[in-house]
């Protein structure tokens, strides 16, 4: 029965590794729970592992694909949302625990932290508490309100799910196209669409 606690490993993985807004984890643990019968805290624990490890890796590549696609000032300015978000310390680290408990897409979180080359160590262990304690009750929940393997597939459609979506896109949006820098030093709100690199910029880069 290995091998079915490998596909929660893999799948938390997939769901956390993309740079983009994808249904919560605990959606894809709850899933194969549910259909081979399986531990809901080996389920919770093996999948949270493979959360932390799609998350940590979208730490690091996210700064060389940034580099690539967003302009030297967006960049920047993300950079310097980052250095605030240090500074905060312990609060920082308290709204990072509250943001984990909710059911939202944890992805704006960590591309702002790889974007801005904040150490992966300082957000994981706090991640961790808070997502496998908002995973464990999720994946519980899910094993008492579902009878089958049905019931998820169709409650992925559901307008709690389509709302989580909605407000992960959101949170995307307000990390790329607000102004952070006039924002936090200027009390500004300024909106910015153009940070994407131009294919001659891209190419001058190249060389």
């Amino acid at each position: 029965m290995w091998w079915q606690y490998l596909f929660v490993f893999l799948g938390s993985f997939v769901f956390d590794v993309v740079p983009f807004p994808f249904p919560p984890a605990f959606t894809i643990m709850a899933f194969f729970q549910i259909v081979y019968g399986l531990n809901v805290w080996l389920v919770t624990a093996i999948g949270v592992l493979g959360s932390i490890l799609g998350r940590y890796v979208l730490t690091l590549y996210i700064p060389f694909l940034a580099g690539k696609i967003f302009k030297k000032a967006k960049n920047e300015d993300v950079q310097f949302l980052g250095e605030q978000m240090k500074k905060t310390g312990w609060k920082g680290q308290m709204a990072i625990f509250a943001y984990t408990l909710l059911p939202l897409p944890t992805t704006p979180l960590f591309l702002a932290s790889g974007m801005a080359r904040i150490n992966a160590m300082q957000i994981i262990p706090i991640f961790f508490v808070g997502k496998f304690t908002s995973d464990a009750i999720s994946v519980h929940l899910g094993k008492y309100a579902s009878e089958n393997a049905a019931a998820i597939i169709s409650g992925g459609l559901s307008w709690q799910s389509i709302t989580s979506l909605a407000i992960g896109l959101l949170l995307l949006s307000a990390l790329l196209f607000i102004d952070w820098r006039s924002l936090i030093k200027n009390k500004k709100l300024i909106l910015e669409f153009r940070i994407w690199k131009t294919k001659k910029v891209i190419d001058a880069d190249s060389n």
